[in-house]
């Protein structure tokens, strides 16, 4: 299917976004002292994860307004089970707090130094690192906010995928391919694809890859699919079997873990604590947490039965509220 103005609008101007949190994000990569560089990246990771968290919040707060629009709802009528952005913010999409998964491009830098790797070799290698875990976490944090959003309401069905200009082949296969709305989105590490809800009246025009793969230059098959895979296509191969789609791709991010849950929210004050219950005392400390693990929204995808079941663990877990 081919995604509508709004949809492509909608996830280009979260490429946008992502764009730009990465590069604030490399900025402070710059200001490393390389003869120092665990403790000044220290004193810059409270200043980064707050640049990450307020991209990851900006992309999560884009949905309900894109959502109304798209979906001719009017903004003055009250809803409910609505998105709730917040618990978004704050960890990547396999549930781990940002603080530790944007100390990894530091550790990588600083294991390639006392190796005797190049200076300028090992914090361009961390830099690359930094770059691919702060647009995925923005990225997936918008993905997670638009499943959210639209599986909460009951009048979406089902959702196409939404192809970015100049993606890679194994996404471009994927390209209008439809799926039911409680299923998790496919993506992987810096992935800008998005998706777009259907409806009994909104219904995006179908296309196939064939098309897609027609209106592209030579250039654009080339840098996506290789010169031998076009070779093979332009010859009758199966563009699906030449790409073999799937390899590579996942509903959970690469930094994720078995079960995905995170720490977020789940204090006696937080409204996922309260829902969850199960408290018990955090050792040395005044607060109470709950017991009950708060799952990530694609490990709720993975685990529901269907639409309602999903739609209740949502709610549980106050992701939407």
């Amino acid at each position: 299917m081919s995604p509508s103005p709004q949809a492509v609008d909608h996830m280009e101007a979260r490429r946008r976004l992502t764009e730009a949190t990465a590069r604030a994000s490399r900025d402070l990569w710059r200001q490393i002292d390389r003869d120092n560089i665990y403790t000044s990246w220290m004193s810059l990771l409270a200043r980064l994860v707050a640049i990450v968290s307020s991209g990851q919040l900006a992309a999560a707060q884009s949905t309900e307004p894109w959502l109304m629009e798209l979906l001719g709802l009017d903004p003055e009528q009250p809803e409910s089970d609505r998105l709730n952005p917040a618990p978004l913010v704050g960890v990547d999409g396999g549930g781990q707090l940002l603080a530790g998964v944007l100390m990894a491009p530091m550790w990588v830098a600083l294991r390639l130094v006392t190796r005797g790797r190049p200076i300028v070799q090992s914090m361009a290698s961390g830099q690359a690192l930094l770059d691919t875990v702060v647009r995925t976490a923005v990225a997936d944090a918008g993905r997670a906010a638009d499943s959210i959003g639209m599986i909460s309401r009951p009048g979406v069905t089902s959702y196409v995928r939404v192809v970015e200009g100049g993606a890679c082949s194994r996404c471009l296969v994927l390209a209008g391919r439809e799926y039911t709305v409680s299923s998790a989105f496919a993506r992987h590490p810096r992935c800008n694809c998005s998706m777009e809800p259907v409806t009994r009246e909104h219904r995006p025009t179908p296309t196939s890859v064939e098309t897609v793969y027609k209106s592209m230059s030579d250039a654009e098959k080339k840098r996506a699919f290789g010169e031998v895979a076009v070779k093979a296509i332009d010859e009758g191969a199966d563009i699906a079997q030449v790409v073999n789609a799937r390899r590579g791709m996942t509903s959970a991010t690469v930094f994720g873990r078995k079960l995905q849950v995170t720490s977020e929210g789940i204090t006696k004050r937080g409204i996922a604590g309260r829902r969850l219950k199960n408290f018990e005392k955090v050792p040395g400390q005044r607060i109470r947490v709950s017991k009950t693990p708060r799952l990530m929204p694609e490990e709720i995808f993975r685990l529901a039965d269907d639409r309602e079941h999903a739609v209740r663990l949502l709610r549980q877990h106050a992701y939407i509220v």
